[in-house]
């Protein structure tokens, strides 16, 4: 089926809008019905356009025909989401996603050589393009740790001359930029690192007009890193972006953020409470629910607070 007999739009037409608008479209990562549900408790209520991102071990967590199954089932008609793939590592999985009703996907060959990186993403954009499909690459590594299939040692910086030549070979719909972000709980070595906005500002300069895509940039609240140590968890050292350097670099033609971590830790904090204060608790659904609220209200507030994403819809 194709994505738009699922009420979705794809994100080019999204994230020129932020472009012109000066906001950016949170891209939310779930993995299940409860962290989907939680998302669209977020949106819908704050009239925010959003991106349903979902990475491939995800996709194969909730299978094909299950995930699409709940797409379907929360009928988007009056509202603006797309359902993205985030990294997906082969031209193939690209395809499958947009086979199976994804309305974006994204390639990172951010790994691979210059020279690959722009084959496979043309191959890529090019069978995407034939489908009305948007298409997100990347330009140079983040380090750190999403899952799996996701990760980096070391931080390179996207290189400014590059792009430009970059975006016109491949015909990427837009860019994912690296400045400092890294994926995980450690996305700073200190209070005082801050990202390269200078670089971001030049890469801005050089397309001015290709949306730019942030990840690896959850905040990490440490509200919810101290409620899950309190209540038996052990996480040390977690540092995410401060909300003050995301809302720059919105202003230097970010238009989608990407959050996956804060959500995580939303819901892992909300569940080690309830159930520490209530052992008596069996019922997934008592938990669950309150998961689900946790992760909305943190949505909510990001969208509010950084995003400025609230009644674009």
């Amino acid at each position: 089926m194709h994505y738009s007999d699922f009420g979705l739009i794809n994100t080019k037409k999204l994230l020129i809008r932020a472009l012109h608008g000066g906001y950016a479209v949170p891209a939310f990562n779930f993995y299940n019905m409860e962290t989907l549900q939680a998302i669209l408790n977020a949106v819908l209520p704050t009239h925010s356009p959003v991106i349903l991102a979902v990475s491939e071990s995800a996709l194969d967590y909730m299978t094909p025909n299950m995930l699409m199954g709940m797409i379907h089932g929360a009928q988007f008609k009056k509202n603006q989401v797309a359902l993205h793939l985030d990294h997906g590592h082969s031209f193939e999985s690209c395809k499958r996603a947009i086979n199976i009703g994804f309305s974006s996907v994204m390639f990172d060959g951010s790994n691979l050589t210059l020279e690959k990186n722009i084959e496979i993403s043309k191959k890529v954009a090019d069978y995407a393009h034939k489908y009305d499909v948007s298409v997100e690459t990347e330009l140079g590594v983040l380090a750190g740790i999403e899952d799996e299939k996701t990760f980096g040692k070391t931080c390179s910086y996207t290189n400014p001359d590059i792009v430009a030549d970059f975006v016109k070979q491949t015909k990427t719909d837009s860019l994912a930029v690296a400045i400092g972000t890294s994926h995980g709980l450690y996305k700073r070595k200190s209070e005082d690192e801050k990202l390269r906005l200078d670089i971001l500002k030049q890469i801005a300069a050089n397309i001015p007009t290709i949306p730019l895509v942030l990840h690896g940039a959850s905040v990490v609240p440490q509200k919810f890193v101290n409620k899950i140590n309190t209540f038996g968890g052990k996480i040390t050292f977690a540092r995410g972006i401060k909300p003050i350097q995301l809302r720059q670099a919105i202003s230097l033609h970010i238009t989608k953020i990407n959050i996956d971590t804060d959500s995580r830790l939303a819901f892992t904090a909300s569940i080690r409470e309830t159930l520490a204060k209530h052992p008596d608790v069996i019922n997934p659904r008592e938990y669950l629910a309150k998961a689900v609220d946790s992760i909305a209200q943190n949505c909510t507030d990001e969208i509010l607070n950084i995003m400025g994403s609230c009644n674009k819809v």
